[in-house]
Formats: C-alpha cells, sequence, structure tokens
C-alpha cells in the first residue's frame, strides 16, 4: 500500500469535497485494502461493491522547529550538526546543581517573527512551565516549555498543493495555528543492541525549540505534507529556522483520526517524529486506511503512540496511550514572566531599547514570503503558476531565474522553459542543488542571446547547453566556433542546399506538387540533417515550398 499511499491521499482529498458538496447522502464508495500488521506486503485497493457508510480521515499535525541560532534557548553552549558526543555541553545542559537559566533572546526573537509571518497574535506576556517526565536523556527530569501562555497564538498558514489528471491544477488552502510555545529539545539516546546498553548525547538538550501546534483540519497526506512543505519555505526566509529534516531540525508529529461527517471526531492515534515531506503523507494515508478497516471490521481504534517504518511502509505500534499521562505541569520558579513590546515607545522608562524584543522592529524585518514571492512572479513575468511554485520551492532557483531573465532580451516566459527543463533536468539526474550548477546565469543568458539574435538554433543550443554542462571553464562562442555550430544565414548557400536535397528527393517533390503537404517535413528535416541543425526552419519551409510549387 506504500506504493500507492499518493493515490490514496487524492482519494481522501476528494472525498472530503464530495462529502461537504452533499452531506445528505449516506452512502458512498470507500476504498479497501487488507492489512496486517508488521506485513511489507499489500494488496492493491479495490472498489467495495457493498455501500458503506462514509468516513473521512482527519489530521493535525504538531512541528517541532529547531531554531537558527548559535547558542542554546537556556544557555551558551554552541548548537553545531555532527559535533562530537557530548562536546557542547554545559553545566545547565548537563542539569548540575545551583546552575540558572539565561534565556537566548534571539530564540525569543525567532518565534515572534515566525509568529508574524503566521498572522499570530503575539502574546505581550508570556510564560515558561516545566513539563515533568523522566527521560535518561532528559537530566532535569522536566522540560522548559510554555504550556499556559504561549508566545503566539491564533495564526494561519495558508499552502497549496496540486490536483487534476496532469497535477497542475493549484489547489490553495489553510489550517488555523493553534499556538507556537517555547521549549527546550532533550538529548539523544544511542541504542547499542551489541552490547544491551544506550549511550547518552546532550549536544541537543537545551538547544531552542519553536512547536508549531495546527488545528486537525486537514483530510489526507497530500494537504499535510504540502502545509509542511509551505511552512518549511517560511521558515527558511524567515531565517529562524533551517528546517532541514534530516537534520532533525524539523519533526513532525501527526495526529490522524477518522469519523463519519457531523459526527464527533474519532479516536486519534498519534505519528511520532516523521523526518521527511514524502514519509509523513505515505504515513498519514496508511494510517488513515488502517483505522478505517479498523472500524470497519467491527474493531476499536486505540488511543495510542505509532512509529513510521519507512521500509514497510506501514506505521507500528510504539505504546498505548490510555491512561493519561500527568506530566504535573508547574510553572518555571528561576524565570520570571517574558515580556515584548509593542513598539520603543512602549518601552518602560530605564530600559533599553535595545535589550528587549519590540514587535515593530521585527515586522520591519519580515522579508518576501513564499507565497508573495510566487504571485510577484506570476504577475511580472508572466509565467503559469505552476512554474511560480518551482522557481520559489527549489532553494536558490528564483534567483537563478531572475538573473537570467535581467540579462536577455526574450520574453521570461520563454526563459522558464530553459530554467526547469534543461538546468533543472541536469541538476536532478546528477542530484545536485542550484548552487552547484556547472552553467551561472549569466553563461546561461549568453546561450539565450544568441538563439535570440539569430546566430544559432534552438536545437543547436541545447546541443551546445549539453557541452557546457561538461566543461564550464570554456565559454559559449567557443564552444560554437570549434564546432561550427553558427547558423547558416547566407541565402545563396541555403538555396543550393535546398536545391541539392529537392534533386535527390523526385518522389517525394512529386507527391508534394500532387497535394500532399505533409512529405515537405521529410525534405526540410534532410535539410536540418546536412546542416546539422544549423538552418532556420521557418526559412528553410519558405524555400522548399517555393521550390516544389
Amino acid at each position: 500500500m506504500a506504493a500507492s499511499s499518493s493515490g490514496y491521499s487524492r482519494m481522501f482529498c476528494k472525498l472530503r469535497k464530495y462529502v461537504n458538496k452533499s452531506q445528505s447522502l449516506y452512502h458512498t464508495f470507500v476504498i479497501r485494502t487488507i492489512w496486517t500488521s508488521g506485513s511489507k506486503t499489500q494488496l492493491q485497493p479495490k472498489a467495495h461493491t457493498k455501500s458503506l457508510p462514509r468516513m473521512v480521515g482527519v489530521v493535525g499535525l504538531e512541528i517541532h522547529a529547531q531554531i537558527q541560532s548559535t547558542s542554546k534557548l537556556f544557555s551558551g553552549s554552541h548548537v553545531r550538526f555532527l559535533a562530537p558526543p557530548n562536546s557542547l555541553v554545559s553545566h545547565f545542559d548537563a542539569s548540575l546543581p545551583g546552575t540558572l537559566p539565561v534565556l537566548n533572546r534571539r530564540c525569543v526573537e525567532a518565534a515572534v517573527l515566525t509568529g508574524l509571518a503566521l498572522s499570530c497574535t503575539i502574546n505581550r506576556k508570556s510564560l515558561f512551565d516545566r513539563k515533568h517526565y523522566f527521560y535518561a536523556d532528559m537530566p532535569a527530569g522536566y522540560q522548559i516549555t510554555q504550556q499556559r501562555v504561549p508566545i503566539a497564538v491564533d495564526g494561519i498558514l495558508v499552502y497549496s498543493h496540486f490536483e487534476g489528471r496532469r497535477r497542475n491544477q493549484v489547489i490553495t488552502r489553510s489550517v488555523r495555528i493553534k499556538q507556537i510555545q517555547l521549549e527546550q529539545d532533550s538529548g539523544k539516546s544511542l541504542h547499542d543492541d551489541e552490547r544491551s546498553q544506550t549511550l547518552i548525547d546532550l549536544n541537543r538538550a537545551g538547544v531552542g525549540l519553536m512547536e508549531l501546534v495546527m488545528e486537525p483540519e486537514m483530510c489526507c497526506g497530500e494537504e499535510a505534507a504540502a502545509a509542511v512543505r509551505e511552512l518549511q519555505l517560511i521558515l527558511q526566509a524567515l531565517g529562524t529556522c533551517q528546517a532541514n529534516m534530516a537534520e532533525g531540525q524539523l519533526r513532525v508529529d501527526a495526529n490522524v483520526s477518522v469519523h463519519r461527517p457531523g459526527e464527533p471526531l474519532g479516536v486519534r492515534t498519534e505519528v511520532k517524529n516523521i523526518n521527511s515531506v514524502r514519509h509523513l503523507a505515505k504515513a498519514i494515508d496508511y494510517e488513515i486506511q488502517r483505522q478505517m478497516e479498523v472500524l470497519q471490521s467491527g474493531g476499536t481504534v486505540l488511543n495510542e503512540t505509532r512509529a513510521f517504518d519507512s521500509k514497510s511502509g506501514n506505521t507500528i505500534p510504539m505504546r498505548d496511550k490510555e491512561g493519561l499521562q500527568d506530566y504535573r505541569f508547574m510553572p518555571e520558579p528561576n524565570l520570571p514572566p517574558l515580556f515584548v513590546y509593542e513598539s520603543e515607545a512602549s518601552v518602560p522608562a530605564g530600559v533599553d531599547p535595545a535589550q528587549v524584543v519590540v514587535i515593530d522592529r521585527l515586522s520591519a524585518q519580515l522579508p518576501e514570503l513564499p507565497s508573495v514571492k510566487r504571485t510577484r512572479l506570476v504577475e511580472t513575468h508572466g509565467i503559469l503558476q505552476e512554474h511560480s511554485f518551482t522557481l520559489v520551492n527549489e532553494d536558490g532557483l528564483m534567483d537563478y531565474f531572475e538573473s537570467v531573465v535581467q540579462m536577455t532580451k526574450i520574453e521570461p516566459r520563454k526563459v522558464i522553459g530553459w530554467v526547469i527543463k534543461e538546468l533543472m533536468g541536469n541538476l536532478n539526474s546528477q542530484s545536485l542543488k542550484v548552487s552547484q550548477s556547472p552553467i551561472s546565469p549569466c553563461a546561461l543568458a549568453e546561450l539565450i542571446n544568441l538563439v535570440e539574435s539569430n546566430h544559432i538554433s534552438s536545437s543547436t543550443a541545447k546541443q551546445v547547453f549539453q557541452e557546457m554542462w561538461k566543461a564550464p571553464e570554456k565559454k559559449v562562442g567557443q564552444i560554437v566556433k570549434e564546432q561550427d555550430l553558427w547558423m547558416i544565414n547566407d541565402k545563396d548557400e541555403l538555396q543550393k542546399i535546398c536545391q541539392r536535397v529537392v534533386d535527390s528527393h523526385p518522389e517525394e517533390v512529386q507527391i508534394i506538387r500532387r497535394g500532399n503537404k505533409k512529405v515537405l517535413n521529410k525534405l526540410m528535416g534532410e535539410v536540418q540533417r546536412e546542416t546539422k541543425g544549423r538552418t532556420d526552419p521557418v526559412q528553410v519551409r519558405a524555400i522548399l515550398e517555393k521550390m516544389v510549387s
């Protein structure tokens, strides 16, 4: 079933739209699969012939975003990925007696900036709490978080995904952000099964996190994945989180349930610590399908925590949550309330405005967000909406595109083909980033300008592009000259070439003269072959039509 999760995702989304349009209908078709816990093989989905009460998925997300900061939330320890174990641990991180937390202003500013970008209400006064649980990689026995009064509440995330047969129909949706809270990360437990022991690395302990809690308003894996991808782009644009899921900088917990529309939400399960957008979509779609089958067979969905096994495509149980865990929340006694101020004028007398967090100052720093970039690209350059998503979603591609546009004389809609098809095709085939492209925007613009000025043909340009990719040290003109690829613009020479082709194909000429104009394309192909694509097809057609008329 993992292989067809994208199909499930589209089915669930379409089912929701169908249900919303016709609440009075009681039956619809539900896709059914056979599920076996722990099994790696899944039967293909097939439609039920028997009508069943319809059910839809409900998805909410909790996202932990690691704040992009050089030091931790409450200590001066550095933050660095893949540092030697326990090399970035302060006395406070290790919870030694007598140590006290000192709040990192950069982390507060990052949370406020993120809240502003997501249209949240920023609480002028927020509080820190202790959340008690006992893990080996949390020496203090509690986590400092913001349970009662978080720093930001009541936001919204607008995101889009693609539907339609060609996946080019942009569907825009939104999900409410319940709250954004600051909290500490835990350390990392490294399990050594051979020696039956667990090692603890506290480098991550105390690293600043923003926990973003989304309301359960999504219906399938495709929507959730699109929302997380949009959030990634926003955080990266803000510079508040690098959002590299492979390095654990963005971790997602998905709360999934199913129910019949109009009835209370069903019992939810929580799929923990999903570390890729693709896995998120698969995990949610699998879990929705699993819960539907449990209920359809007369079973009961358990309130439990599950993990996603990327190899089998299944979610597997970790622990049940039937007994409500008592975290014994209490106010953090070593941290006073956190105040942020609307403007410098509202900062109390005697307080240095440079030492506090001011909302107006941060609002002025908000960059152009992804949705604004897409709208600007469409309106300014006249490109298709789906192309704007490609440009914005791929790191560095929009800047590359706009640089080429500035240095060329052709319409941006023509440049987009070179950037998306030729450039991205080569980059993807070699798993390279845009920043690693051997062809600079300047070099591509030079190539495009040669086509536009009719010095080389478009087919020749693609050949030159591949040569540039192999030998980036060579100039465009050097490659064209070495391989004798300049366009043949001399009319007398073109006349002679076309005449040779016409003379060597008398049968085709007779067919054309009898009215079958399509055969002219064959003669044009012969001219192109003889000239290695160095002729203008429009000019060649005009000459040939005159010769065979």
